[in-house]
């Protein structure tokens, strides 16, 4: 089958109010990678980009952010990834777009990218491509990098004035983001007034501190987080930062009223620095793992444990996460072929005296799942998306969805949802995914695609092609839980996962 490509010295190009950018032209959707949306000196607030004469090209990706760990391979037939090279003027977006017509106004889509606040990139999934959503979704998709990790969230702000807010540089990238996308994103054919933010893992917490960052008011007006509500995100406090600071330097040679020169220090040194004094650190009794936003005016803090900001009581939004996200047993695969006897076995030993009870309540949460499931369910993303949606629906503003994705695939045999493993179905990407290729699967990805379309258009989930999904409510407490056969459940986990949760091992991401 043939395909239709277009790309020409002077088509297609968007003409933005700070200059004009060439694309291409894939089949129907016009796509721009490696957008410069900002720029930043290290430690410090990003900036606004000077326009420019002539047309620029956005052909490929740009820069991703250095990480602190070479990447690792793992199971691609479940979620292939892609790597790309990396520095630290890696504030670059990308687009997808049916149209170039600046009066198309659009619903527009941003994706932020997990991995912590530490780690990936906007391209790392390959199932978070774009082209399948502006085409399907009929929004205009962007996606982009920004700084993490030392780079976007040391706090350095003890030794100097330009560093006030260098704990939440990362963050500030994505403001500054989401100020191009005010600014320009008519040229692609998207409405700056109809923006909804959407991640997952460490980009659910990055909407989640959006959502908590008066310098973003105005700028999003929809919010979705996938399997980004965990326990309080931990990172150093100021005096520990000051004291991790100093050690890094006097480990560099560096002065502290030299500390212009911290900004010149290759990458890697840098995190030759940081992995060289924290484990004396640690041994001391200072907390100084963990990269997160830093509470200090430009960030209110942690919604669900230190109160939720007022603006963000007024944005529609949904919150949910995957049935087993990390959780593994390595005998899962024989659950179709043991008795229920020796299932208890196995939660009995898991789960000790509370395996009964926790049988009980599966059951009646999840009656079409093997009782062997319980091994692997989540009851830490999850009782952290509870307590946060039990919350927030508190206050009547805007609504709160809540939803769980349930879906069982076909691998080893029977393989429950995974950190991630929906993600090909919002995207409508499932087709490159091969775990994925199951009976079943174009119904249940329409139905979400669609669901996360539906409500970057109205702020409203439901759609032609689903059962009815109710906003959650205290009185009410439904929860659309995707799988084969999708349906609400009211009130249907609570209880299961509290008690869960008693054994669970806990986490940061």
């Amino acid at each position: 089958m043939s395909r239709k490509f277009v790309c020409t010295p002077d088509y297609p190009v968007a003409d933005t109010p700070s200059g004009k950018i060439r694309g291409y032209l894939l089949d129907d959707i016009f796509v721009f990678h490696g957008i410069k949306y900002a720029n930043a000196k290290r430690f410090q607030m990003p900036t606004k980009i000077e326009p420019w004469e002539g047309i620029k090209d956005a052909l490929g990706y740009g820069w991703t952010c250095p990480t602190m760990r070479d990447e690792r391979c793992g199971p691609e037939v479940m979620t292939p990834h892609r790597y790309w090279p990396k520095d630290e003027a890696c504030q670059y977006l990308n687009v997808w777009t049916a149209t170039l017509d600046p009066s198309a106004k659009k619903p527009v889509m941003l994706w932020i990218h997990g991995g912590g606040f530490a780690d990936c990139s906007a391209i790392e999934l390959a199932c978070t491509d774009g082209t399948a959503m502006a085409r399907w979704g009929d929004v205009v998709m962007v996606s982009l990098n920004h700084r993490l990790n030392i780079l976007g969230f040391l706090d350095v702000s003890a030794y100097g004035e330009k560093y006030a807010n260098s704990g939440n540089a990362g963050l500030a990238d994505l403001v500054i983001a989401l100020e191009w996308i005010r600014d320009n994103i008519e040229a692609f054919g998207g409405d700056p007034d109809n923006v909804t933010i959407f991640g997952q893992s460490g980009g659910g917490g990055k909407v989640c501190s959006l959502l908590q960052c008066p310098a973003a008011d105005g700028l999003f007006h929809k919010a979705i987080v996938h399997s980004g509500i965990h326990v309080r995100r931990a990172r150093p406090d100021a005096e520990t930062s000051k004291i991790l600071v100093g050690r890094m330097l006097e480990y560099l040679g560096i002065a502290p009223e030299e500390i212009e020169k911290f900004e010149e220090v290759p990458y890697k040194s840098l995190v030759e620095a940081y992995n060289a004094v924290t484990p004396a650190m640690r041994e001391e009794g200072y907390a100084v793992d963990g990269w997160a936003p830093l509470a200090n005016g430009y960030y209110q803090g942690y919604a669900r444990l230190d109160g939720f900001y007022e603006h963000a009581k007024t944005v529609p939004t949904m919150v949910g996460s995957c049935f087993a996200e990390f959780s593994r047993h390595p005998d899962l695969y024989k659950k179709y072929d043991l008795s229920e006897e020796e299932i208890m076995a196995y939660l009995t030993e898991r789960y000790k005296e509370d395996a009964g009870k926790l049988a009980e309540l599966f059951k009646a949460a999840y009656p079409e799942k093997s009782l062997m499931d319980l091994l692997v369910l989540d009851a830490h993303v999850r009782y952290g998306s509870l307590d946060h949606i039990e919350k927030r629906s508190a206050f009547t503003q805007a609504p709160v969805y809540s939803y769980m994705f349930a879906q069982e695939f076909p691998f080893d045999n029977g393989k429950p949802a995974w950190h991630c493993a929906e993600l090909p179905f919002i995207f409508h990407n499932t087709a490159l995914i091969p775990v994925c290729q199951q009976e079943g699967v174009e119904k249940l990805e329409e139905e979400m695609a669609g669901a996360w379309s539906a409500f970057a258009h109205t702020g409203n989930p439901n759609h032609e092609g689903m059962a009815y999904w109710p906003a959650y409510t205290p009185e009410t407490r439904e929860t659309m839980v995707f799988c084969d056969e999708s349906a609400p459940r009211a009130d249907f986990d609570r209880e299961l996962i509290a008690l869960a949760k008693k054994h669970s091992l806990g986490f940061t991401i």
